[in-house]
Formats: C-alpha cells, sequence, structure tokens
C-alpha cells in the first residue's frame, strides 16, 4: 500500500511540474515593438519578426506571423500610434510568416501578396495581387514590393518602405545568420538569384524577419555565403565524398561568429548536398 502511494504522489509531481514547465514555456514569449527607422518598427514574435510603418492615413503592416501575434501587436499599437491597421503585405505565404492574416483584416485592412500566392492565406482573400513589382502610397508613404523569383518558395517578395529606406526581407537572406537549418523545400539555385534580386534594390537598413536589423552589404555577405557553400558541397560529392565526410570538411569557419553557426552549418551542409544530387548536379 505504501508502494502504491509513493507511486502515485510520484505521478502527481510529474504532471505538476510538466504542467509547470508548459506553463513557463507559454509565458516566456518575447515580444516587442522597437524603431528601425523613423516611423519605420519592427515587431518581435519570439524568432519572427513583422515590419510596422505608421502612415499619417494609418498603420501597414507585413507579415501577421499568426493569430496569437497579430493580436498582441494590435492591442499594443497604441504603444506608437493611435492610426488604425489599413493594409497588410504578405511577404509569401509560408504559414510560420502569414497565418493570422484576419486579426488585421477584420480591423480593416486591405490585403497584398504577389500574384503566385494562394487564393487565400490562412482562410484570409488577397484583395490586391502583382506580378514583378508594385507601389503602394500612403499617408506619406511609398511601399516599394519586388518579386524575388522562385527559389525559397514561389511567392517571396521584399518590400522596400521609403523615405526611410528600410528593406524587409523574409527568409532569403538575414543579416550575418545562416540560412534555416537544412534549407528544406527550396530551390537554392533560386534562393541564391532571390539573393542577387535583393541586392539590385535601393535600400539602406536592411531588416530581416530572422536576426538582426544590418545593411545592404548584408545582403551581398549572404549570398556570398551560399555560393561558397554550394561550391565546396558540390566540390566535395563530385569527388566521391559522403555527405558525412562532408560535414567533417567543410566547416565554413571564417562564419563562425555568424548567428545559427553552430546549430545550423552541419545542416547547411547537408541541405545543399541532398539538393545537388536531387537536382542531378552531383553526377
Amino acid at each position: 500500500m505504501l508502494n502504491r502511494l509513493n507511486i502515485m504522489r510520484g505521478l502527481l509531481v510529474l504532471i505538476f511540474s510538466t504542467l509547470v514547465s508548459v506553463t513557463g514555456f507559454a509565458q516566456d514569449i518575447k515580444r516587442g515593438i522597437t524603431k528601425v527607422a523613423g516611423d519605420v518598427y519592427r515587431f518581435q514574435n519570439n524568432f519572427h519578426f513583422s515590419l510596422v510603418t505608421v502612415t499619417d492615413q494609418g498603420v501597414v503592416i507585413v507579415d501577421p506571423i499568426n493569430a496569437e501575434a497579430a493580436g498582441w501587436l494590435r492591442d499594443n499599437l497604441s504603444s506608437i500610434t493611435d492610426k488604425p491597421i489599413t493594409h497588410l503585405i504578405y511577404s509569401h505565404s509560408h504559414g510560420d510568416h502569414a497565418s493570422g492574416g484576419k486579426v488585421y483584416v477584420d480591423a480593416g485592412a486591405k490585403t497584398i501578396a504577389q500574384a503566385n500566392a494562394p487564393e487565400a492565406i490562412d482562410g484570409v482573400a488577397v484583395d490586391q495581387r502583382f506580378e514583378d513589382e508594385m507601389k503602394l502610397e500612403v499617408g506619406g508613404k511609398t511601399f516599394e514590393m519586388t518579386w524575388l523569383g522562385e527559389g525559397h518558395g514561389k511567392d517571396l517578395i521584399a518590400v522596400v518602405v521609403r523615405p526611410e529606406n528600410v528593406a524587409f526581407i523574409t527568409d532569403a537572406a538575414s543579416p550575418k545568420r545562416l540560412p534555416f537549418r537544412d534549407m528544406p523545400n527550396s530551390d537554392i539555385d533560386g534562393w541564391i538569384n532571390q539573393v542577387k534580386k535583393i541586392e539590385t534594390l535601393d535600400f539602406e537598413f536592411f531588416a530581416p524577419a530572422h536576426g538582426s536589423v544590418g545593411n545592404k552589404a548584408d545582403a551581398t555577405d549572404a549570398r556570398i555565403y551560399l555560393e561558397k557553400l554550394r561550391e565546396q558541397v558540390l566540390a566535395g560529392l563530385k569527388a566521391g565524398n559522403s555527405v558525412d565526410d562532408l560535414v567533417s570538411s567543410i566547416t565554413l569557419a571564417e562564419y563562425k561568429d555568424w548567428q545559427q553557426y553552430k546549430g545550423w552549418r552541419e545542416l547547411n551542409v547537408r541541405g545543399m548536398a541532398r539538393f545537388l544530387t536531387e537536382s542531378g548536379q552531383a553526377n
């Protein structure tokens, strides 16, 4: 009997500890609004950012992230403005950036996305689409939207806000930060071309959807990293090396101070090897 009681107590402690852990995790979501330049801000939701621009007419937001994040931003916009939300621009339709748009639509926002985006993004119909380029003028601000081509997704765009000259760029590049894990479901050659397209744009501040704010030169550095990774992995595969061998030999040590180097270098090598093999370039 005593043994059973001890087991029950142990189970109760375990359940309580798990609940505390889960609750603590939920409370640890990092959110905040910080200025980039002028009337342009970034909203942080843990490791994701959206762009928030205050105009004389209203607020233009790029990416809702998810419903909880969008609700928090809607409820806390009063910390920077009393203007209404007028527009929601989708950088692309991937769920970790594009969910929860209904929160802003219900607040009165019109939606804009690239032509390749689905008819509805997380249940939200797109009000306006464009092919290659589009300019939106709202309350003294100009939003220059440019399709980056296919690579990381098929509907990825960059948004440059003027007169602040802030570029909001999602997933294709981040200042001094390795690409995400093994770069899943991507045409990496197309991805490199997307970064080249970013380099043709005129901007000063590089505000990414992941990582720290930088400048235009950081886009070039991100492209060079991808090209070096591609070159070294392709050479190793053609020489008959295994992927495990490449993981050991391709250290890209000059990037050891970049964000996510320790966690994602190996995954980057594996992802590049997979892409080059599956696309038939390693034969």
